[in-house]
């Protein structure tokens, strides 16, 4: 869930609706959620992923909490570092570490990174920093370019004073990034640190076949198995009875998935980045419309038709591990539609998915 809302929709009910998805994901049998994160926009207004998920903790069981990202150059990395420390032993190693740069503009005027060059160079020094705090005791004295941690004067072993909280996992929680563009260098990244990859849902099947590509190689030039357990792949699912119906559910005036794509490709266009959703690199930003979007980018039907669409889908773009479906706004029919269809995805989709995947890795 990143998630996005209609804006005039209150903090109060979007957290209450999300909530509710997240416990009946859990009940559906999901393995993992991911929360993401925003501070500027009432379209997605959850500035804290972490404190969202500690509120599930006692309410879920199996389920796996993720953050989809914490942006880290929006925050201090010891701050970071601590309270994602402390989050891992509330959930009992149940967290997924997911960091990025950002993607929102009015974030990047928020926190003054608006210079993608600079942003990517704090995002890259953050999680350095934070795996450096987690991997030695006092006393600290990291210096970056734009960050210092220094406990050097204060530290009192019999008071504890100086030591920094330390995961549950060990070393440290799996590490994801965050991928959005094609042959996207954060991949590179990624594979040559060993952190595992998740693509975007608004990314065309094209440009995820070439995050794929990228991730693959580093980890060859690396000396490291590329393997698809380490890439996650997101979409917007719609299942529904039968084919019209589905239909009916994505293209339909009351759609949510028709709310999230026309967000995101006026959100990526004011941001001139509407390069990175086109089905075909070639096009021009008028014939860059929501409709034509949502036709590369929706994965809908009755759960026979998903599940050859999925098998379709995977042998485009690559070996992904996870596929993970985008939570969407469950207003008026919306959230009758996004239960039944998360319960067909989960009882009669994946099953037969996860089979096919089986037998083709055995052969």
């Amino acid at each position: 869930m990143m998630p996005v809302h209609p804006p005039g929709r209150s903090l109060t009910d979007t957290l209450a609706e999300n909530t509710t998805k997240s416990i009946y994901a859990d009940e559906l049998g999901f393995h993992e959620l991911w929360m993401g994160e925003h501070f500027s926009a009432t379209t997605e207004p959850f500035p804290s992923p972490l404190m969202f998920l500690a509120a599930l903790i006692p309410q879920t069981k199996n389920i796996l909490l993720g953050t989809a990202v914490i942006n880290l150059p929006n925050h201090h990395p010891a701050i970071v570092a601590a309270e994602a420390a402390q989050f891992d032993h509330m959930s009992g190693g149940r967290f997924m570490f997911g960091v990025g740069s950002g993607g929102l503009a009015p974030d990047f005027e928020l926190f003054d990174v608006f210079d993608g060059p600079v942003r990517q160079r704090k995002f890259l020094e953050s999680i350095d920093l934070i795996l450096k705090i987690w991997a030695q005791d006092p006393p600290y004295d990291l210096q970056g370019e734009f960050w210092r941690i220094q406990i050097k004067k204060v530290i009192v072993p019999e008071l504890g004073f100086g030591g920094m909280p330390k995961p549950l996992q060990k070393p440290h929680p799996p590490v994801h990034v965050s991928i959005g563009s094609p042959n996207s260098a954060t991949a590179r990244v990624a594979a040559s640190r060993g952190w595992g990859i998740i693509s975007g849902p608004t990314a065309p099947a094209w440009s995820t076949a070439s995050q794929w590509l990228v991730y693959s190689e580093a980890c060859r030039a690396a000396g490291k198995p590329a393997s698809g357990d380490n890439w996650r792949v997101s979409r917007n699912i719609v299942v529904a009875p039968t084919d019209a119906e589905a239909r009916d559910r994505v293209y339909g005036e009351r759609s949510a998935n028709r709310h999230y794509f026309s967000y995101m490709r006026n959100a990526l266009f004011l941001g001139k980045r509407l390069s990175m959703i086109k089905p075909d690199p070639k096009m021009t930003d008028e014939q860059c419309t929501p409709e034509t979007i949502m036709d590369e980018c929706i994965i809908h039907g009755s759960p026979r038709t998903v599940v050859d669409k999925l098998i379709a889908y995977r042998e485009r773009v690559g070996p992904f591990g996870t596929l993970l479906k985008i939570g969407v706004d469950w207003s008026g029919p919306n959230e009758a539609w996004e239960r039944e269809g998360m319960r067909l995805l989960a009882q009669e989709v994946l099953p037969e998915f996860s089979q096919h995947v089986r037998a083709e890795a055995a052969e």
